[in-house]
């Protein structure tokens, strides 16, 4: 390793040379964002600098910052360190973050897939002499099925749930898998919902200029009966709430990397449960590791320990470091009376700002 050009302190990611953070814990001068989940993009620095596409989700989660956008491969240069964004195919608008400083080449993951969604920016390996890697799912047991079998079993499980009068409800992160899941939804069967804080994460996506499937926003004018045979895509901070409940019959389906566990689906008290992430499998932490041609390999959150323990045993000078990544929170945006928050009025539509 030629030089420390990144190190860990007590506020995230450090470059001294270029004087900037990426995906700060807290608040500092500048912080580089790989994306707008809320462990990797948090409130309270002075300037962010982020991709393009995460523009409004930014604004929408955190508010009126301080931001600047930029494209992926395109150069940003602070301090005499080049910095630029490149596909982490994790969600919309995410992205690895390059920084090259006398030679001296660091990659930082964020998180990342490497399958193609057909919605995110594909996953491209940068070649880098240390990776700053994620690895939530450095096991072998997990092993992601096909995608568009995935899909299938989702259709086929809320068609028969509407031929049954049932409600179905379907849970996903409201940024990423939430948008995964509604493109691939067939509407033939029936209507789709978005719970409210989905409904808003749409409609700050779509600011940007992302195009998404149409659906309705489940408001307080939606009765049980309008939503019979119709699938509800909610978060997970839905689940068994008052407002879920009064949807009664209904089954709920949970969409998880983490439903490749036996017993999850149990614990999670879901009717069905569906292998489907936003992360790379096992498979693909290794593949995307060996196509950057990395020397070193720091790992940030998930199985650090073992898997850094298995890239030794392949010849890399592998090693795990502590940070706050991994635990991102989806908020329910309920009102006071149960409903899930209307979407806001976009910039220029009168009432409200996004």
């Amino acid at each position: 390793m030629a030089t420390q050009l990144l190190q860990f302190n007590d506020k995230g990611i450090y470059c001294s040379a270029g004087d900037f953070y990426i995906d700060p814990w807290k608040p500092v001068e500048y912080a580089v964002i790989t994306h707008a989940h809320s462990d990797h993009a948090r409130w309270g620095s002075k300037f962010y600098l982020a991709h393009r596409l995460a523009r409004g989700v930014l604004k929408y989660r955190l508010g009126e910052i301080q931001l600047e956008t930029a494209e992926y491969d395109q150069s940003i240069f602070r301090n005499g360190v080049k910095i630029s964004f490149h596909p982490a195919g994790h969600i919309i608008g995410s992205a690895q973050v390059r920084v090259e400083y006398k030679g001296e080449v660091w990659v930082v993951s964020g998180d990342y897939k490497t399958e193609d969604d057909g919605i995110s920016t594909p996953f491209e390996p940068v070649r880098c002499h240390t990776f700053i890697s994620e690895c939530t799912f450095g096991m072998p047991v997990y092993k992601w099925p096909a995608q568009q079998q995935v899909y299938e079993d989702i259709n086929q499980w809320w068609k028969r749930n509407a031929e049954e009068g049932k409600i179905t409800f379907i849970t996903g992160y409201s940024l990423g898998k939430a948008q995964r899941i509604l493109q691939q939804l067939d509407q033939s069967i029936g209507r789709v919902f978005l719970h409210g804080v989905i409904a808003n994460t749409n409609r700050a996506l779509e600011s940007d200029g992302v195009n998404l499937p149409a659906a309705a926003w489940l408001g307080p004018d939606v009765s049980i009966a309008d939503a019979r045979g119709g699938i509800i895509i909610c978060p997970p901070s839905a689940i068994g709430t008052p407002w879920m409940r009064k949807f009664h019959p209904y089954s709920f389906g949970y969409c998880s990397g983490w439903m490749a566990l036996r017993g999850a689906k149990r614990r999670m008290a879901a009717d069905r449960g569906f292998v489907l992430s936003d992360h790379a499998d096992w498979h693909g932490l290794i593949s995307a590791i060996d196509a950057t041609q990395c020397e070193c390999v720091c790992l940030t959150h998930g199985y650090t320990a073992s898997f850094a323990r298995y890239l030794r045993e392949r010849g890399y000078n592998a090693h795990e470091a502590h940070t706050y990544y991994g635990a991102e929170e989806e908020t329910a945006e309920l009102a006071d009376n149960g409903t899930p928050a209307a979407p806001p009025s976009l910039p220029g539509e009168e009432g409200g700002v996004l």
